[in-house]
């Protein structure tokens, strides 16, 4: 059955990178084409947290620092040492699954709500340092520079070279197929834990931690395991969204955009397969035509979100799944 499942997930992860391949030629407008760039990039955060959050049930708010810790490794690495951001990205990524694994430590005694307040404050207290960085590590000309860049950001440490690399036309195409690529890498590697033994592992410690320590399980070990494999994409995510934008800022920590993001987990489907890619794109929709409306906004938003959890509380992929059973027994 779990194959079967697994199946089913790669032959529509095919359809969709087909689609997703053709996409600019077919729209090469520079603007809708950044706009999927940052849709892979969320969804490849989404996707690593739906594994802690939805699939073990472990209550972690500290993505978005695994994330801005993997974005600013690369560009850090890439700018002291002048290395190439091909080169820092994995290791970014390398960077974010040791700093994971550090919040698992500090994790390991605490469940439930004190997780989500002890990884929120480790995410506060790293926006902190951040934001108060005003040393003077080096400078540049006769401008004064941060070792993390501080309020202004980190800068000046590249990009992947698509332009020199690309003609003019196609240049906007290089970010978006490199986000793709770790974005379906990331689903793939998702779907793989969820529907091995791994997936039944952290089920069982989410729905009935006492019965599955007795039968054997290492909640400890598994609880080390879930926040090292999810932080590596999670960590790369961060190395691209850097090399996109050419700046590394503090506001990756801010705390409307980690709601935001937990946001598209809920309306997508918490700890479902596909939740991660529907609840970013209904999510990222809306924001795009409520994006005139600014009174409204947040607003709008807000209310999308409460109708999800009042009316479908299993998010997107729940009622698509539901759907899907009530046509076929009424085919039947």
């Amino acid at each position: 059955m779990k194959s079967n499942l697994l199946k089913k997930d790669f032959l529509i992860c095919l359809l969709l990178l087909i689609i997703f391949i053709i996409l600019p030629f077919i729209y090469p407008s520079r603007y809708f084409i950044g706009q999927i760039t940052i849709f892979f990039i969320w969804t490849t955060v989404i996707s690593q947290w739906n594994i802690v959050f939805g699939y073990a049930g472990i209550f972690s708010l500290a993505q978005m620092a695994i994330f801005a810790v993997g974005g600013y490794a690369t560009g850090m690495l890439a700018l002291y040492f002048d290395l190439s951001l091909w080169l820092t990205l994995p290791l970014g990524g390398i960077v974010a699954v040791i700093f994971s694994i550090l919040i698992g430590l500090a994790c390991l005694r605490l469940s439930g709500p004190y997780v989500a307040l002890l990884t929120l404050a480790i995410a506060q207290t790293i926006y902190l340092l951040i934001i108060t960085d005003t040393y003077c590590f080096f400078y540049e000309g006769v401008t004064c520079r941060n070792f993390t860049g501080g309020t202004r950001g980190l800068t000046n440490y590249g990009d992947f070279g698509f332009r020199q690399l690309l003609p003019y036309k196609y240049q906007s195409f290089g970010n978006y197929y490199l986000a793709m690529v770790v974005m379906f890498l990331s689903l793939l590697f998702t779907f793989f834990v969820i529907r091995g033994p791994l997936g039944f592992a952290f089920k069982a410690l989410r729905d009935n931690p006492i019965c599955a320590v007795s039968r054997g399980l290492n909640r400890v070990k598994f609880q080390l395991v879930i926040f090292s494999v999810s932080a590596f994409f999670t960590g790369c995510a961060g190395g691209i969204f850097a090399g996109h934008f050419q700046v590394m800022g503090a506001n990756t920590l801010y705390m409307s955009l980690l709601l935001y993001l937990l946001s598209m987990m809920v309306i997508g489907g918490l700890g479902t397969p596909w939740g991660p890619i529907l609840g970013t794109a209904c999510l990222m929709i809306a924001d795009e035509f409520l994006k005139e409306l600014i009174e409204w906004r947040l607003a709008g938003l807000g209310i999308i979100l409460m109708c999800f959890i009042i009316l479908y509380p299993k998010g997107l992929s729940g009622f698509l799944e539901a759907f899907s059973k009530k046509t076929t027994i009424r085919k039947l």
